[in-house]
């Protein structure tokens, strides 16, 4: 049966991010339904579709929402647009094609939290897509979707369009609340999370541009609706942003629990060596495991899926994502910034033929080390492409090894 298209089913249609044009499709008409709801039973609804984060940690939103202390005075929501994982494109095609289904998303969830302020915060290099998404706000604030008293309920939201300064450590939440504030962007420790002690010190929610046109699709459709699509523990539908050695690269709904093997039938990447999910903080997938499925009980991804074919060198992919982790450590922990450019070094030793085996070792030990001390997910995940390629690939990146002095290679 053929999967129909939700999240992108006015991409590449004209005038598709006029506000008539999605009127004209329901839009906003969940909203609506949403505004004569209490807001503890949009929670309620979120937590019974099972929508889990969409921008790689695959967190529960609704239990997420629920984490809000009772009885605060403010609340804000931040909207996660800076979609700086390589090579990420599914928030951008949305905004470009559809912003309208964002900003119905924001509205729900804002009722649903009770925020006063949202902000979206945008990646700096995404110049049209802001223009798009500002001219959309407008119409959506001339229209009575945002401001005070939105259609009559009570309710008032106001919304602003952040952007950044091309900081990869600000797709990290606390990182991005800090730039926000006008501060650099280095994550905070955690305890307090946000939802306690977020931006200006205030609860606040941070969720991502997927996520937030899921709700939109929830509330248009039901949870149950949504609750049908997708695997036991990983409801609904994906956008992924499709790259590298394949015939037809680019950005793809499928609903959870499909195959590697599948997806990459549909996007023409027949032969391929091995699949990244999940970018450069992502795992490497072997062609000996493309019967895994794309979840997030098995692979849990924000989206980025990079297909590597037959002639690549595995070792030259994991020196081209540690020259990237290298380069967007904050330098605040030790872990990732001594860590990452530790195992740069070891690549580079690899590929000269220079590493031991027991320096090897070494080197995952640390991966190991920075998996569990380093201070957010940049230096928690920035191991992981190292360590699925050395234990994938262990004839192609070991057979550059030769017999060192001693006897061991």
């Amino acid at each position: 049966m053929p999967y129909e298209r939700i999240l992108m089913k006015h991409v590449g249609l004209p005038h598709s991010t006029a506000l008539e044009t999605y009127r004209a499709d329901g839009g906003y008409d969940g909203a609506a339904r949403a505004l004569r709801m209490k807001p503890e039973e949009l929670v309620d609804l979120v937590k019974q579709a099972n929508l889990r984060g969409r921008g790689g940690a695959g967190f529960p939103a609704g239990v997420k929402w629920s984490f809000l202390p009772v009885g605060r005075d403010v609340t804000y929501l931040c909207v996660n647009a800076d979609e700086s994982e390589p090579p990420t494109f599914c928030n951008r095609v949305l905004i470009e094609n559809d912003p309208h289904l964002l900003l119905e998303g924001i509205l729900i969830a804002g009722y649903a939290t009770q925020t006063t302020v949202a902000y979206v915060y945008m990646r700096g290099e995404f110049m049209e897509q802001f223009h798009i998404l500002q001219k959309a706000l407008d119409e959506a604030y001339a229209a009575g979707y945002f401001g005070q008293n939105i259609l009559g309920s009570g309710y008032s939201l106001e919304c602003y369009i952040h952007r950044g300064a091309g900081a990869y450590v600000c797709g990290e939440e606390t990182g991005l609340i800090e730039s926000l504030e006008g501060k650099r962007g280095w994550p905070r420790i955690k305890p307090p999370f946000p939802a306690v002690e977020g931006l200006f010190r205030k609860p606040t929610v941070v969720n991502n541009v997927e996520t937030l046109a899921s709700v939109a699709a929830i509330f248009a459709r039901g949870a149950a609706w949504f609750r049908s699509m997708g695997s036991e523990r990983s409801s609904g539908f994906k956008l992924f942003s499709i790259s590298g050695d394949c015939e037809r690269p680019g950005v793809y709904e499928f609903p959870f629990g499909i195959t590697v093997a599948e997806l990459l039938q549909k996007v023409g990447g027949a032969g391929a060596k091995a699949v990244q999910v999940g970018g450069a903080s992502g795992t490497c997938v072997p062609a000996a495991d493309f019967g895994r499925r794309i979840a997030f009980e098995d692979l849990g991804t924000g989206g980025s899926i990079i297909v590597f074919g037959p002639g690549r060198d595995m070792l030259h992919v994991a020196r081209n994502f540690m020259e990237f982790f290298v380069e967007e450590s904050c330098g605040q922990c030790t872990p990732c910034r001594v860590g990452n450019a530790k195992l740069l070094e070891g690549i580079e030793q690899l590929e000269q033929g220079t590493c031991s085996n027991a320096y090897l070792r070494q080197l995952l030990a640390l991966c190991e080390t920075m998996q569990i001390a380093s201070k957010c997910g940049l230096g928690q995940s920035s191991p992981n492409a190292f360590v699925s390629i050395v234990n994938s690939f262990p004839e192609e990146i070991l057979g550059r090894t030769p017999v060192l002095a001693g006897g061991e290679r």
